[in-house]
């Protein structure tokens, strides 16, 4: 496949009309912007069947950060679409082989981090208190994502005590705090 004929699909798949293939050819910034709107369209199917053709396809970009830019776009939507962290881990798991084909190390690891938080969090959606411990080892970025999200009194306790930056554990502790919080 050349990247011409992926794009061609990707927007001809998503209903996507509005964009010229071959200005997204020349142009690695169309291309991203094309690549969000697929995602976007994708993850608001009710189907999953296409998701990891879809990724594969992105991932084939040459441009590899614009490619994982879109993919993680995909992952965070989809983890604010499913009902809980197995759900996420069967889909996510399906994407593991088409993330591998990347070829820089770091885009891999930031991609599978991502994973990671995401079933972090929606573990202590579904009713898990992490441990300071367990909460060392995700991202300062869910960190601050639980700070700022999390209804859970204990939840908001762990992260004001624990976090990394005191940034987040300000948030947290105001959080924890609030009369909104204390009446939900």
């Amino acid at each position: 496949m050349t990247l011409h004929s992926d794009v061609a699909e990707l927007l001809a798949e998503a209903g996507i009309v509005d964009v010229d293939v071959d200005e997204a050819v020349a142009d690695e910034h169309v291309r991203a912007s094309a690549y969000l709107r697929v995602v976007s369209v994708t993850a608001a199917s009710s189907s999953r069947d296409r998701d990891r053709a879809i990724v594969a396809t992105i991932l084939r970009d040459p441009n590899e950060m614009g490619a994982k830019t879109a993919v993680v776009a995909l992952v965070d939507e989809i983890a604010y679409e499913v009902t809980g962290p197995d759900e996420f881990r069967q889909w996510s798991d399906e994407l593991l082989p088409e993330i591998d084909q990347l070829k820089a190390e770091g885009h891999r690891e930031f991609i599978r981090r991502r994973i990671q938080d995401w079933l972090f969090y929606l573990s202590v959606k579904d009713g898990h208190v992490p441990t300071a411990a367990e909460l060392a080892e995700v991202t300062d970025w869910m960190q601050r994502h639980l700070a700022e999200w999390s209804t859970s009194p204990a939840v908001l306790a762990v992260v004001a005590g624990s976090a990394r930056t005191r940034k987040t554990r300000n948030i947290a502790k105001n959080r924890a705090g609030s009369r909104e919080l204390r009446t939900e």
